[in-house]
Formats: structure tokens, sequence, C-alpha cells
């Protein structure tokens, strides 16, 4: 057990009684002191994490920013102690530490800095808390929201509001979290006391501001009191609507407006596309009033187009448009890049250069984005290039790009060295990088960012959750995947579609399908990713009845299937044996639901009748197949045979799967398996000498357990407690 585990466990149980003396080693290296600043964070005392920083200090230890940053955290979840907001020595205490930040030179680090500012508002310290923000060098939208709530949080809304005016004109967005709760309700208290909420232009201005502040119940209000309303207000409330997903409600606003015989503009149209107005329609609609000629609306367009799929409807509207701006070529590019169609991505990047448009960050990540293959890592190196020529590589949201498509690559050394070179991590940056780990399955180093991630103050959000369980189900690794469960629990996380599925394959895959079961049932309405995962859970632990069972269940629902559904339910037959069931939803698959079954679906069928013993009718089901049989069909075909002792078949089918260029050493095995049911000895050696000499013998396999005491275990139950050890993962020697 090591001596940061030890002193963390002591701290928070024995410090306040025997003293920091009686716990530290020696010689106690940055780490200890960590762990100590950690545990007094878990504990909230402040007291004891400015003793401990004393200490540290008297040590000639060197703080790092993780020391300060941890510090600071320990001082903030103290906070909401009104005994500590009222401490004298708590703000003598604080400017001590800022002293401290000042002269090792973190305070450069705009993070570090923020936090500061905020624990001073939370002290009700505005004074420095404005000095503070004024020394920043640099800030961001956390260190504005951060000033502007210190000074809500203390009754100075004027000032908040003049900082907020302030931040606005140097080019920053507002944070919704900010202003949800504090901004709007100063600006719509200032114009009441001062009455300028009378004049209908500051309405649809305070109802623009609701509504991307999400608060759509003072929209409508604001909206309804507006007692003469002009085109500007429709369209404001149409904008409102579509910004927070409320399609249906839009439309209706739209067709008040038309009956009150309000004039269309090309707002309105703009606003009815960021609605999600059907777009054939809205097309027509476009035409017939004459803004077919409107620059601004046919962008729209095109945008609109290319983000739902239809990009060839998009490109004739973007050939017809008679001058191109970077917004419909970028929207181009992203519709090329969804579909995979990376020539013309390249080429409309070598466009845009030729039109002298200068790519932005949005532009140079919708090209990152579609970088899948390997075989383009020329023109994706060649796009990084022009990434650092251009300066673009200073944007957070271009590296997370780079980190995506070098992960696509499998070159997970480049993404930790873009990684390591980001100056400010933020959580998109975090979530990439473990996301590209999990990927390449490197999960261990997943887990220990993770780790990291959460020492630096970050909070997980859903789709760091769903990353982890993901890494989780890969390598069963399930009492990490019960604390991610148990961690969105407790900080009740929205439970996003993706996150539920991501739960329920993670207990699945690692064995506890009543675990999984109970998270199924706990979400109301189960999307059909996540009856997809049920339904393979249930045929890959060996309930083929309950496979279909919940197949039944899902269509009652009103789910339609998909292909992976079928591809679950075929699976479940296989696994069953049920020979007339698997016949039926495969026929199902074309009569009811009109899909072409795949290459997957027909595997599954010749290994459902050929392990039933109809090989001859699995013969004949495979040549009358519309899509060329490829090795899965093939290899099924052929494990029947080995099971069969079906000789003849067998050989026939392992020269054709030769003749495909399929060199796995599972095909010799089958075939020495063969010959040896047969007895044929000699040709069992020279199977094997085949497969030594085409280096298809694999490599050795090994076993992987999850080891941990019970006070581990105890311990582990707890996502605060950091100091995952990734030495848990134990390899059995080779067999």
């Amino acid at each position: 057990m090591s001596s940061a585990y030890t002193i963390g466990h002591y701290v928070r149980t024995t410090l306040p009684r025997i003293g920091l003396e009686f716990i530290l080693p020696s010689n106690p290296n940055i780490s200890v002191f960590h762990s100590l600043f950690k545990s007094c964070s878990e504990t909230k005392d402040s007291r004891w994490a400015f003793i401990t920083f004393r200490r540290l200090l008297e040590s000639n230890v060197k703080p790092s920013d993780l020391t300060f940053s941890l510090l600071i955290k320990a001082y903030v979840a103290d906070a909401s102690s009104s005994t500590v907001i009222d401490s004298p020595n708590a703000k003598i205490e604080a400017n001590q530490i800022q002293t401290h930040l000042r002269k090792s030179g973190f305070n450069q680090y705009v993070y570090l800095t923020t936090a500061f500012l905020d624990f001073y508002g939370k002290l009700g310290c505005i004074y420095y808390a404005q000095h503070l923000f004024e020394e920043m060098p640099r800030r961001d939208v956390v260190s504005w929201n951060a000033l502007i709530c210190g000074y809500s949080r203390n009754g100075y809304d004027y000032d908040a509001l003049e900082v907020f005016v302030q931040m606005l004109r140097e080019g920053f967005p507002p944070c919704q979290r900010t202003l949800v709760g504090l901004v709007p309700k100063a600006i719509h208290g200032f114009g009441i006391k001062s009455g300028l909420d009378l004049d209908c232009r500051v309405k649809n201005a305070l109802t623009s501001m609701y509504a991307k502040c999400a608060d759509l119940q003072a929209a409508e209000v604001l909206f309804e009191e507006i007692f003469e309303k002009t085109e500007v207000s429709w369209n404001t409330m149409i904008g409102a609507y579509g910004q927070n997903g409320l399609f249906d409600e839009a439309m209706l606003v739209f067709k008040q407006m038309q009956k009150e015989r309000v004039e269309v503009n090309y707002v309105t149209i703009i606003s009815l596309l960021s609605a999600n107005a059907h777009l054939d329609s809205t097309h027509c609609y476009v035409i017939k009033t004459g803004f077919a000629t409107d620059a601004s609306v046919i962008t729209s367009l095109v945008c609109s187009y290319a983000g739902c799929g239809n990009i060839e409807s998009a490109g004739l509207l973007y050939n017809l448009m008679p001058q191109r701006n970077l917004v419909s070529l970028t929207a181009m590019i992203s519709g090329y890049a969804e579909k995979g169609n990376m020539g013309l991505v390249v080429e409309c990047f070598t466009q845009m250069l030729q039109l002298k448009m200068k790519p932005d960050a949005v532009a140079m990540v919708s090209i990152l984005h579609g970088f899948t293959d390997p075989t383009f890592i020329g023109s994706g190196l060649g796009i990084h290039a022009y990434g650092l020529k251009t300066g673009l590589c200073a944007d957070c949201l271009v590296v997370n790009g780079l980190i995506s498509m070098y992960s696509k690559f499998g070159d997970i050394e480049t993404v930790f060295s873009l990684f390591s070179e980001m100056g400010e991590k933020q959580l998109i940056s975090w979530n990439s990088v473990i996301s590209a780990c999990i990927q390449v399955g490197r999960t261990s180093d997943a887990m220990e960012l993770f780790c990291q991630m959460r020492m630096y103050g970050h909070s997980p959000d859903a789709i760091t959750i769903a990353s982890l369980l993901a890494g989780c189900s890969e390598v069963g690794f399930l009492q990490f995947g019960e604390r991610l469960h148990n961690y969105v629990l407790r900080n009740n996380l929205d439970m996003e579609d993706f996150l539920e599925t991501a739960l329920v394959d993670m207990y699945i895959k690692c064995g506890r399908l009543e675990s999984a079961e109970r998270v199924f049932k706990s979400i109301k309405e189960p999307c059909l990713a996540t009856w997809n995962t049920m339904i393979s859970g249930y045929g890959l632990s060996g309930h083929e009845h309950r496979a279909l069972s919940c197949y039944s269940e899902m269509q009652e629902q009103g789910l339609k299937p998909d292909r992976i559904t079928f591809l679950g339910v075929l699976s479940a037959c296989t696994h069953g044996g049920l020979v007339w069931e698997g016949k039926r939803y495969f026929r199902s698959m074309r009569e009811d639901f009109g899909m072409i079954p795949g290459l997957q679906h027909n595997a599954c069928m010749v290994d459902l009748l050929s392990r039933a013993g109809f090989l001859e009718e699995a013969v004949i089901f495979v040549k009358n197949m519309e899509v060329e049989p490829d090795s899965a069909v093939w290899g099924a075909l052929l494990t029947s045979c080995c099971i069969h002792q079906e000789l003849k078949l067998g050989e026939c089918l392992a020269k054709r799967l030769l003749l495909l260029d399929y060199n796995s050493g599972g095909l010799y095995v089958l075939m020495s398996n063969l010959y040896a049911s047969k007895g044929r000895w000699d040709d069992v050696a020279r199977v094997r000498k085949m497969m030594k000499d085409t280096g298809g013998d694999g490599s050795s396999g090994i076993s992987l357990i999850e080891v941990s005491s019970l006070e581990k275990m105890n311990n582990s139950l707890c996502l605060s407690d950091l100091s995952l050890n990734t030495n848990y993962w134990q390899l059995s020697s080779p067999h």
C-alpha cells in the first residue's frame, strides 16, 4: 500500500487528533501532499489544508500547478460553511496563498487564477476578485463568468451587468450556466426599473436572451405581453423554440404568424430552417415567396440539406450560388466528410484556398472528423501542417479534432503528444484523449488519464463515463464499471441514451446479466440501441428465448428494428439452435421491413443451418446469396464441417478461403482438427507446418483477472478516491 494512500486514509480519521508530524514520512514527496490536500477537500477542512501547505513549503518541496489546484479546491469545498466565509483568517490565508501563486509563476495559468477569482467571490472579497481579474494576462469565458457570478452573489447587480456588457464587447460568448440564473434577471430588472421594458424592441431582445438561456417559460410570458407583435417578435419566438428543440411549437408559431398576416422575411425562413422544418416544403415556400435569390436563405438551405445527409441537393444548390461563402463551403465539407467522401472534402478545401477564403476552426474540425480511413493519412498530415502554419492548431477545438483523427489512424503516441502540449486542458480535451485510448485498446491508460482529470478538478460528464464504460466492457473491469455507475447515480447525471446503453453493455460484457436487466428496466423509454444491446446480451448469455421475447416487446413499444436488431436476433437463434425461428426472422427482414440482409446476417444463417446438421441446405443457401460470400460465411460453413466431420466439403472450403487470402491461424487449426478426427495424422502434420511457415500460428494467449483486497474494494466504491492503481491488472502465464 502506497504512503500517499495511507496518509490519505489517516487524514480523514486521525489528523485532527494527532497532527501532521505523526503522519508525514521523514522526506515527504509532492504526491504525499497532494493526497493530503485531496483528503482535506473531501472532509471540507480548509484549516488543515493551509497547515499542510505551510508544511510543504517548510519541507522545501516545490509546489506544482496541481498543488495549487488541489489547495484551492479544498478551500472552495469548505466555502459552503458560513464560518469559513465569515472568518477573517480565511481571507488572510487566501491572500498568502495568492502571493505564493504569483511568486511561483503559476498565476499565468488561467484555470488557477479563475479558481482563485471564484473563491474570492464566495468569500465576499469583491475588491480582491476585481483586482485579480484586471491582473490576468489572458481570460476565458469561465473567468468572466466567475467575476459576474461574484458580483451577483454579493448583490452588485449593476456591476455584474457592466462586466457582462464588457464581456460581449471583447467577443466572449456568454455561458448558459451563468446567464440563466444571474445576468438575464439583472438585465430584465434594470429594464423594469428604468421603464424601458415597455418598449417592443426591448421585449424582443429580452425574449431572445431568455430563449438563449433555455428559460422558455420567461420567453413565452414576455412574448404574450407584447401588444403589437412585429415580424421581429414572431421571428424571435420561432427561433427560441427551434434553438431549444421544440420544433412542433416553432411551426405552430409560424402558422399563427401567417394567420395574423404578418409579413415573412428572410430571417423567418432561416429561423424555420433552424427549427428543423420540413426541408422540401420549406424550399418550395422559399421559391414561391421569392427568397430563392437571397444569399443568406440559400446558405441556410445548403447547410440544412448537408446536415440531414442529402448532400446531392446541397451540392446542386451550392453550384447555383452566384457568390460562394465560407459557411456554405464548410457545410459541403461537413456533408462530404459525414459520407466518408474524403476526395471531395480535399477538393472543397482546395477550392476554399483558391477562392482566398481563410478556413476557420469550424471548417478545420469538419475536415478532420472526416478522416476515418488510414489510407488518407497523407491528406490528414497535410491538413495538420496547414493548421500549424496558420496558427489554427492553437484552437482547442482543432486540437481535439486532430486527437480524434490520429486516434482513428491508431497513432496513440501522437495523440499523447498533442494532449501534453495543450496549455489549458478543457473537459472536451480530456474526453477526446480518453476516448482515443479506448479506441486503440489502451484501457488502463484511459483510466489513468481519468484519475489525472479528476485531480485537475474536472468533473466527468456523460461522454466521459460512457467512454470509460466501453473500456470496462472490453477488459471486463466490473469493479470500476460499478464505481462509474455509482457516480452517475450519486451526482444525478443526465441519463442520455448513449450512457444508458453503455451501462447495459458493460454489465452484459462483464457477465452481470441481472444488473443489466435492472438498469434496462429502470429506463423509462429505452432507445433502439439499448433494446439492441439487451437482445444481443440475452443471446450471448444463452437466453435465446428471452432475446426473442425482448424483440417482440420492443415492437410492441412501437420501435422499428434495424439491421443490428436482426443481427442480435439471428445470433440468439444460432446460439439456441432455433432453426425455424431463425428462418422466419431472416424472411421478416425483407418481407416486413424491406431490408436486404448483409454478409453478417447471411453468415448467421449459414452458421445456424450448418450447426443444426443441415449442411446441404447451408451450401444451397450460400449459392443463392445475392452478395459475394466473404471469409465469415465460408468460415461458418467450415466450422460446421469440423463438427460433423465432413472432410471432403471441408477441404473445398479451405481451398476457397486460401484463395480469398484468408491466412488466419484459425483456418489451419480447424483443418488440423478435421484431419485428426479422421485419423489422417500426416495431413495434420502438413497443415501444422503450413501454419508455421505462413506465420499463422498466432501469438500466445493471456488471461486477465482483476485482483483486489477487501479493503481496496471498500475504498474503491467512491470515485473521489483518485488514486486508481492500474497495477490491479494481473496477467497470468501465457497459454
